[in-house]
This record gives structure tokens, sequence and C-alpha cells, in this order.
């Protein structure tokens, strides 16, 4: 009989399939059906601090007579933030008293400040887990690499300080010193590192000569990236790694928990495939355990990582002549 039950951030799960931060978590009808299709855990699409702030200047730009400044202002600005963060936890209190898997919060913020004041409220709201959901563009000139790492650890600490409940952060591979920052991260209190962030990308509307943004699904290739990193990280680390970029069908999943993944977060999948492909995708895992002779995710997890191979080379090895050294135009 196949076990596909594990943790996450010390949460029993069913199984090690997430439905990551999108659209498909933004309703509590929506995290039902994902429930009944067999997800282990959904990840609520993301509170933006970002789109709050926006959502206040276009009020200002609109109704201040040339831009001039309103003193009620002020306090629209405090209702607007509460409003967005009292329809967010009520989501999240929803979603709790509907479902029996782990409900995970994320917020997208970029003050330190306010990421600490935006965290304890969805702790309030009965979140079984915070992800921080973090990129700081590293565009301004003026800011070194390791000023730009600070701010990513000053948040932390703020957020870990206030939260009893476990927290994990997703970041980008645009680090340059990716392991490095990955081993002081989960040392800083993080409970879990998810691997990674997928960005939506400026684009040029060459007819309208306008700028547009640019919102691209994973492709199955994708899953290549995580899978190095974690492979590579999974025995120095003390926190849970996931990936989470490009995984689409069970084989992409089962190479992740052989690299020593602890669970995977899709999205793209279920958005092409609908949410039946949950079960389409545990079935190919199980099936995989029975003909390898696997009970349970344990005797396997982590088994062709860096620290387990015989060739730990291979994992740090970048370039591309044998495949592409002996093709000629």
């Amino acid at each position: 009989m196949v076990d596909l039950s594990t943790t996450y951030l010390g949460l029993p799960l069913k199984n090690p399939f997430i439905v990551g931060s999108s659209g498909l978590t933004d309703t509590v009808v929506k995290v039902q059906d994902l429930a009944r299709h067999g997800a282990a855990a959904v990840v609520l699409k993301s509170i933006f601090e970002e789109e709050i702030a926006l959502e206040f200047q276009d009020i200002l730009r609109n109704e201040a007579p040339q831009g001039q400044y309103l003193e009620h202002f002020d306090y629209l600005d405090y209702q607007i933030r509460e409003r967005n963060l009292e329809t967010y936890t009520q989501l999240i209190m929803d979603c709790k008293v509907s479902v029996a898997i782990p409900v995970i919060a994320s917020v997208n913020c970029t003050y330190a400040a306010e990421w600490a004041f935006f965290a304890k409220q969805l702790q309030n709201a009965g979140a079984d887990a915070l992800e921080l959901n973090m990129y700081f563009l590293p565009s301004d000139v003026t800011r070194s690499s390791e000023d730009l790492e600070r701010a990513y650890f000053d948040v932390i600490a703020r957020v870990t300080h206030e939260l009893s409940i476990p927290v994990s952060l997703k970041i980008s591979p645009y680090f340059s010193s990716l392991a490095h920052l990955m081993q002081e991260v989960c040392r800083s209190g993080i409970a879990g590192l998810v691997l990674f962030n997928r960005f939506s990308s400026p684009d040029f509307d060459i007819e309208g000569l306008r700028v547009v943004t640019k919102h691209t699904f994973s492709t199955p290739a994708e899953y290549l990236l995580p899978l190095r990193w974690i492979a590579l990280m999974s025995d120095r680390v003390e926190c849970d790694l996931v990936g989470s970029t490009g995984i689409h069908d069970g084989r992409a999943m089962i190479k992740l928990l052989l690299a020593g993944a602890q669970v995977v977060q899709v999205v793209s999948a279920l958005y092409q495939q609908g949410n039946t492909h949950i079960q389409a995708m545990l079935s190919e895992v199980e099936k995989w355990m029975q003909r390898q002779g696997f009970t349970s995710l344990e005797e396997f997890r982590g088994t062709l990582s860096q620290a387990h191979s015989a060739n730990p080379g291979v994992y740090e090895r970048v370039q591309y002549m044998r495949q592409f050294g002996g093709q000629k135009a």
C-alpha cells in the first residue's frame, strides 16, 4: 500500500501536492473544489500592498483637483487598507471552516513595517502558515547586492518576531550567491523555501506604442531550475524546500521529490488541465512508487540529491559542450 502522506512547515499533509498562490485560490468555492480533487494544502492568492497603494493613488488622481492634497485622503488610505485586509482575513476564516486541509496565507509587501502589520492580521484570522512573496527588483544603481539582501532579512526578522505560525519564503533565483542566501535564510527563522518565484514582465505593444504586462504560464521544461537547486541544497539547509516552477505532471513531481523537495506547488498545469489533473498527477506518483517498490515518500526523498549522488559534480556543471558542442551550423 502506497502512503503519500508527508509534512510541510510542520503541518501534516495527505500528499505532497500544494496549489500555489494564484487566482485558483482566491475564493472559498475554488478552495473547496481544490480540496475535493485531492489538493493537500492551498496557498491563498497574495494580498499585495502595492495593489492597495495603487488603488489609493487612482482615487487621489481622480478626485483631488489639480493633484491638490485633500486632508481626508489620509483617512481614505487607511480605509482602503483596512477594507482589503478585512476581505482577505474573511477569506482565510471562511476557508478554515470550509475545508479540512491547511490554508496558507500569502502576503506581498514592500516595506518591512508593513509586512509585520499585514502578517499579524493574517495569523489572527486563522492561517495555518504564512508565505512571504518577496522580490525587490535590483534596478536601483545606488543599492548594492548586500543592501538588497539586507532588506530581505529585515522583513524576515520583523515577521518571524511577530508570528507564532510557521513562515515560508518564496524567492527568485536571481541572487549573486544563491546557495549562501538560502542557507542564511533558513538560519533566520524561515521554516520553508519555495523555489522559485515567477514574474510578469513588461512587453511592448508596437501598434499602440504602449507598455503592456506579459503573463505567461510556466512550461514543463522550467522544473529543471528548481530541480538543480533543491538537489544542491536539500542536505545543506534545515528548512523545507518546495519545487514551484514548471511542475506539469507526476514525473516532474517525482523528480523534485528525488532531489529532496518536501512538497511541490502547482499552478499553471491546473489552469491548463483543470482540477482533475491533481489526481492524475498523484496517480502517476503512486504507480511509479509501486513499480519501484516504495511504500512511502521518505523511502526515496532526496536519494538523487547531490549529497547522495555518485557523480555530484553534474549538479554544478553549467556548460553545454556535451549536448551542443558537436553541432555544426
